[in-house]
């Protein structure tokens, strides 16, 4: 393992990506719309976004599988959009993982180490650490097919930080494996960048997954990046609807703005009035946004307003029970505490949902 963090040099080689002014096209279809986009060295940075939204796109011309028409990608300072793939020092890990069926894992691994050439004593050396990073030497003889998806995975990583790439790229590798190996495997994902220090930039659709491994994120949808930051600063300070929905479970209810000044207020389509505090941005056309663990039912606390609503449905989730409210038109999610012996509310029973106006947001799309 030391022969690879420290003797191989990819200890202290993070470098820094910098995309600027980015349109990429698929015939007219216009795919990524002027991008730009700072990755820090060392960074464990994620494209987050539903399916076509571009950040698979994105990463591909970080590899060089796709052209630009126009922008630059800078690694390291140096602008990259016209090297062809081999020559970016780029290690990328596919979503299939991509492996040799018929070579044993030591020959995968070296695949890459192969083609450069080099001495057979520095190939087996390189290997050897790259696999014990991994925790698959003792597995070295195996084909792929003789493997869990969790270590074919783990091999296709092996393979990549072999052959020393100033970038790790990684396209959903956590999508073929089920839920708990999920889970394993991308703790160790996580533990292994630290190791290396290598910057890393991780796809996926899926927000556990960025919020538990990822230093910031990058919200995709429609070709344009919506919000950049960590995942607290994305969950606690949505900048538009679409992040809000995407991070967590959102709550949004329509009304008007109402009043001016301290005296300000957000009146709620179907009931209730919210103080909107001093200072804060709201929008012409912005909505009452907040997330379910956030509001209380019945009896609500000091400084809480009440907006009048029905149950119309419960859910047991084991550490919480959710309801769903009827307030208005609109249905609202709220998450409260279970306790062993605690009565639960009906379907149909009235109920006011208490919120605080200060963990209240107010959004346009």
């Amino acid at each position: 393992m030391d022969a690879m963090v420290t003797g191989t040099g990819l200890a202290g080689s993070a470098k820094e990506i910098n995309i600027r002014d980015v349109d990429l096209f698929y015939g007219d279809l216009h795919v990524l719309k002027n991008v730009n986009l700072d990755i820090r060295p060392g960074e464990f940075f994620a494209f987050l976004g539903p399916s076509g939204c571009g950040k698979t796109t994105l990463l591909r011309l970080i590899a060089g599988f796709n052209t630009a028409r126009n922008g630059q990608v800078m690694i390291a300072g140096k602008d990259v959009l016209g090297t062809p793939p081999w020559k970016r020092d780029i290690g990328m890990v596919f979503q299939s993982y991509a492996l040799w069926p018929h070579l044993t894992v030591r020959k995968n691994v070296a695949f890459g180490l192969e083609e450069r050439r080099l001495p057979r004593a520095e190939i087996d050396r390189d290997v050897n650490a790259a696999l014990d990073l991994v925790g698959l030497r003792h597995l070295a003889d195996r084909r792929p097919a003789q493997l869990s998806g969790g270590q074919q995975q783990r091999v296709a990583v092996a393979r990549t930080i072999a052959i020393e790439p100033k970038v790790l790229l990684l396209d959903e590798p956590l999508s073929n494996l089920d839920a708990k190996m999920r889970v394993q495997v991308r703790r160790e994902l996580r533990d292994l960048q630290q190791r290396l220090h290598l910057t890393t930039i991780f796809v996926t659709h899926d927000q556990e997954e960025a919020n538990t491994i990822c230093d910031r994120i990058a919200v995709f949808n429609d070709g344009q990046i919506q919000q950049v930051g960590t995942p607290m600063e994305l969950y606690e300070k949505p900048t538009n609807l679409f992040v809000a929905n995407f991070l967590g479970t959102a709550n949004i209810l329509n009304g008007k703005i109402g009043g001016a000044g301290a005296a300000k207020t957000f009146e709620v389509e179907g009931g209730g009035v919210v103080p909107i505090p001093e200072g804060a941005g709201v929008p012409a056309n912005g909505k009452l946004v907040f997330r379910p663990q956030y509001a209380t039912l019945g009896k609500a606390a000091e400084g809480a307003v009440r907006l009048p609503g029905t149950i119309v449905h419960r859910e047991f989730l084991g550490a919480t029970v959710r309801y769903g409210v009827k307030i208005g038109s609109s249905e609202v999610l709220v998450d409260q505490p279970f306790h062993s012996g605690a009565s639960l509310l009906e379907t149909g029973t009235a109920a006011d949902v208490g919120l605080q106006p200060a963990s209240a947001l107010w959004l346009a799309a």
